[in-house]
């Protein structure tokens, strides 16, 4: 009897027996050798990472090795991303056309650009919310569906204003998917790794502007049949969302950083299981994971699972509060800065450039061009010039050696010093582009400025997912794309009103706040390779 206690007990008795006690219990031919040789096999046990040894969540990550499963992941998220990029940039890209069969005026443009971003105020924040207390991949399905289906349904409004109600509901579903999916992904990247995979899982938002400028190029100038070209191109963007809410609805696994901070470590063993199993294919290996939990916060997120969902919006603001106080408030206060800044200038002018360039067809820089945008208005849409979007498409593909440069830089730079060096040079590059007098000239200072922003944003996605604990990070993210959210509203709003009769205020505007954005990255911390909170 008394052998079976000690033997099942040696761990917990470990620590209490001293050299001279251990050479008492040798005295013992009985139990003294059980003691023994238990002290023995638990030392052993943490010296080669057996399967009793409890592990912290950074310590199962690198148990799982890096492989097969980090590289699906990050198709399958980079996937969801594209379906992001597509969904809010094809408005750019039907402007030139649409315009004519809904009759919108510039006002109209600036009215239907800035809607899906109202959509993705409204969702982000919510979506982001839910997923740190229900988790992250549910909120994914859900808010990738919500996209898809509202987009594709654009493709059949009769008027201006059903058109933008279904694209405002369509970007509460974008909202939702672009915090969470960095969220999701980066907690299950190891710490060595993570900087690189986040900015690579950033490049595929190129691929999506690549793909949406692709489409309309080769749809939107062309006949088909009873429908608008432009309606679509409208029903293909949507293709993208919906097909990845099938792939997380059915293939996708819970991230593990959130079972252990729920408290539900079997599920979450299970989990990095399946990582060590894919990557480690063909090699014949299992492994068996016994976890600890040392988040004080696990218990929240269970009890928050069981309760009603009116409730769980009620206490939505307090994880806002959390992030504005004690160390969280001046990177908090830093980063609401540079998020507005750089989507105010970013989605500003993104949105706006097929349009520009519809103003730059008889040579000169859009806004030397004011002359003509009245005679623009009596323009037919019919037949499509084709060269917008050539041109729409030689900006999307300018952002590729920005998005390499950050790949193979972030973790030997980090994230602030890329971010401080990126909105500066952007902030010259739109100034440039007032200055110039030239469509040439236009043109090569719009891709310098869609390679080197892309940097920025690469930057912020790897700073957001370091600078904030696990029970934050997707609220944070939700907050902080709210805010840019609304600066892209303003932006859109700004340049509506004023591009047909001051084109240089909301340009010198943008350039001005990109340049604010760049001072203000110098007062967050350095994140590189910081393990998760």
């Amino acid at each position: 009897m008394s052998r079976h206690i000690f033997a099942r007990d040696a761990d917990a008795l470990e620590p209490l027996l001293s050299e001279a006690q251990l050479e008492t219990n040798l005295d013992s031919e009985d139990d003294g050798d059980v003691i023994l040789d238990r002290t023995a096999s638990a030392t052993m046990n943490r010296e080669t990472g057996g399967a009793t040894r409890k592990l912290t969540f950074e310590e199962a990550v690198e148990e799982t090795g890096f492989g097969l499963f980090h590289w699906l992941l990050l198709l399958v998220c980079g996937w969801a991303n594209v379906s992001d990029a597509v969904e809010i940039l094809c408005v750019s890209f039907l402007l030139p056309t649409a315009s004519c069969d809904l009759h919108l005026t510039s006002f109209d443009k600036g009215i239907l650009t800035a809607s899906i971003f109202l959509g993705m105020m409204v969702g982000g924040y919510a979506w982001g919310y839910l997923s740190d207390q229900r988790g992250r991949c549910g909120v994914l399905v859900v808010s990738l569906s919500v996209n898809g289906i509202f987009g594709a349904l654009t493709c059949a409004a009769p008027t201006f204003w059903l058109f933008l109600l279904l694209r405002f509901i369509s970007g509460v579903g974008v909202g939702g998917s672009i915090p969470v999916c960095f969220s999701y992904f980066s907690e299950f990247m190891p710490r060595l790794r993570r900087g690189a995979m986040i900015s690579a899982l950033a490049t595929f938002w190129m691929a999506g502007n690549i793909l949406a400028a692709g489409l309309a190029w080769l749809i939107i100038p062309y006949s088909w049949a009873h429908f608008e070209s432009w309606r679509v191109f409208v029903l293909l963007c949507s293709i993208p969302s919906l097909s990845s809410a099938i792939i997380f609805k059915l293939l996708m696994p819970e991230s593990p950083k959130f079972l252990m901070e729920a408290g539900q470590e079997k599920e979450a063993a299970h989990v990095f299981q399946l990582m060590f199993k894919l990557n480690t294919w063909g090699k014949g290996k299992d492994k068996e994971f016994a976890l600890c939990t040392t988040s004080h916060d696990g218990s929240r997120s269970v009890n928050m699972q069981k309760e009603p969902l009116l409730r769980v919006y009620k206490k939505a603001l307090l994880p806002i509060k959390e992030m504005f106080k004690d160390v969280l408030r001046i990177r908090s206060i830093s980063l609401l800065i540079v998020f507005y800044c750089i989507s105010f200038g970013y989605y500003g002018l993104q949105m706006w450039f097929p349009e520009l360039f519809k103003r730059m067809e008889d040579g000169g820089s859009p806004c030397a061009n004011v002359s003509r945008v009245y005679s623009l208005q009596n323009e037919s849409c019919y037949p499509v010039k084709t060269a917008v979007y050539k041109e729409g498409f030689y900006v999307a593909a300018s952002n590729l050696p920005g998005n390499i440069f950050t790949i193979l830089m972030m973790d030997s730079i980090g994230g602030k010093a890329l971010l401080f060096c990126s909105l500066i040079l952007s902030s010259v590059s739109v100034f440039l582009i007032y200055v110039v007098k030239t469509k040439a000239h236009s043109l090569l200072l719009s891709c310098i400025f869609g390679g080197v922003s892309v940097v920025a944003w690469n930057a912020l996605d790897v700073l957001c997912t370091e600078l904030y604990p696990t029970h934050l990070r997707s609220s944070a993210l939700g907050f902080f794309t709210g805010v840019g959210r609304i600066a892209a509203i303003m932006a859109n709003v700004v340049f509506g009103q004023l591009v047909d009769t001051n084109c240089a205020v909301p340009v010198l505007l943008v350039s001005g706040l990109l340049l604010v954005g760049g001072l203000a990255a110098l007062l967050l911390p350095q994140t590189k390779q910081t393990a998760l909170a």
